[in-house]
């Protein structure tokens, strides 16, 4: 009986999408997006803009972002949604990323400007978050999630059984969770047209997948971590690989010739912040460095710190982990309070000692907990940071830790202070800087001039789209990372 309600609800299913579906002018596809208009598509673009202003906030440098908008608007001069209002924005973020809001919203992120070597790179990566509008993916996207969640409605009630609704709902929010690999090879087609419709050379697409694909390696390596060459279930994305052979293939088709403007670009981004910024706090070596908040502290040789949206992460190639992050305490408890009212929510069985560390109060405790299948010890320690904020360490552990282990984590608690007016004004980001070559530069060379003090031959290279054996230019500009 339930395969014949199953076929029932299927075949309702399949009729009410192809009755709502409709021929998408750009890519001349039957697809279903009968459940957002372009109207509504509108209204959410406006909706969700605004949290994403919130969220990551504007790159504030007027000259980029007219720049953007500028080679934006002349990528889409010519698409097949005229009704769209293109919009372009550049997010105040390291990461690097771009997306699109449905209703025309585009957004770039400095730290994709940063890896982004020419003017035509940009130009395909906005022409690439164009196709997905182009394409209505979002409403597709989101029509057909409704339409599963319907079936799956359907069907939970001829059978009694909620289990089918959320085994159904599995699926939807997979499907939500990003883009499908038919829609961004749809992006990625659509792209080319539109950036060799507007001048620009078809191979930059390809070319920047090439500095992404680095990039992701480089960053795994650092991690301590190997980059995936493929795709598995729950990747929505192809291998970067893949969409380099494809897109590199196609580009071949619109010709070889078109606009580069390398150093053009080059010279735009030239001084733009890379990394963090002095609103997320700057990593330096084992340090991590708050000026607007005002805060310092570090971590032992071993620990990689990662500044997160919301915490500090640093973790050992061990395992071990230290966590950090500040929170709220609108009922100003004491430090020993918190851990046993808040932070355990009052289960209690925990040994809590009040202590002080550079002046401030504190409280530390000890739990033991289950990770990955495993026994682990945590530690927990709270500092009052003012009358309504409460730092947080917490730092987990084998149960087998060494005593050397656990006096690393208590001198990382340990080193966590305030700063000084003298080393707040003394804390700049990293910025963008240029550099031209001389007959005797090598990788080296130029490497040398770099920030950081680890892997600068890497980080130089995928800076600056350069092979594993490409050499330099001589009298040509190339990006480093200055203090």
């Amino acid at each position: 009986m339930f395969k014949r309600l199953f076929q029932i609800s299927s075949i309702c299913l399949a009729g009410f999408i192809v009755q709502g579906c409709s021929t998408n002018a750009a890519t001349g596809q039957r697809q279903f997006t009968a459940l957002m208009s372009p109207q509504q598509e509108n209204q959410v673009g406006a909706q969700e803009h605004q949290k994403i202003l919130q969220q990551y906030g504007l790159y504030q440098d007027q000259k980029l972002q007219n720049y953007i908008s500028e080679i934006g608007q002349k990528v889409v001069q010519d698409t097949e949604r005229p009704d769209v209002k293109y919009q372009f924005f550049l997010l105040d973020s390291p990461i690097v990323n771009a997306f699109a809001l449905p209703g025309g919203y585009i957004y770039l992120t400095r730290g994709l400007m940063a890896l982004s070597n020419s003017e035509s790179e940009m130009a395909a990566v906005l022409a690439h978050e164009a196709g997905h509008i182009t394409g209505r993916h979002s409403a597709e996207r989101y029509s057909r999630s409704v339409a599963t969640s319907i079936g799956a409605t359907i069907l939970s009630a001829a059978i009694g059984s909620s289990g089918v609704s959320e085994a159904l709902g599995v699926g939807t929010q997979l499907y939500l969770s990003s883009y499908s690999r038919g829609q961004e090879s749809e992006a990625d087609s659509l792209g080319l047209r539109y950036l060799s419709r507007s001048g620009y050379a078809p191979d930059a697409m390809a070319g920047f997948l090439k500095n992404l694909q680095a990039e992701s390696a480089l960053q795994a390596s650092l991690a301590g971590a190997q980059a995936s060459q493929g795709t598995n279930f729950f990747s929505t994305h192809p291998a970067t690989g893949q969409r380099v052979a494809e897109t590199t293939a196609e580009g071949h088709q619109y010709g070889q010739e078109g606009l580069v403007n390398r150093d053009k670009y080059l010279n735009i981004i030239s001084g733009m912040v890379y990394g963090d910024s002095a609103k997320q706090g700057f990593i330096r070596g084992q340090k991590f460095l708050h000026p607007q908040l005002g805060f310092k502290f570090s971590v032992p040789n071993g620990y990689r710190l990662t500044n997160g949206a919301t915490q500090i992460v640093a973790k050992h190639q061990n395992g071990n982990l230290i966590i950090f992050d500040m929170v709220g305490n609108k009922k100003q408890l004491s430090p020993a309070r918190f851990i046993g009212d808040v932070w355990l929510k009052g289960q209690g069985g925990a040994n809590i000692q009040s202590t002080k560390i550079n002046g401030m109060n504190a409280a530390y405790t000890a739990v033991q907990s289950s990770s990955n299948g495993r026994t682990v010890n945590v530690q927990l320690v709270a500092i009052q940071w003012s009358q309504t904020q409460v730092v947080r360490f917490q730092a987990v552990t084998g149960t087998n830790a060494s005593s050397q282990q656990l006096a690393d984590i208590k001198s990382s608690v340990n080193s966590y202070k305030r700063l000084s007016q003298s080393e707040k004004a003394s804390l700049k980001p990293y910025r963008l800087k240029l550099v031209r070559s001389k007959t005797s530069d090598t990788v080296a060379t130029l490497a040398n001039k770099m920030a950081y003090t680890d892997n600068q031959q890497k980080r130089f290279r995928v800076l600056n789209g350069l092979g594993p054996s490409e050499k330099i230019v001589a009298n040509r500009l190339y990006k480093i990372v200055s203090k």
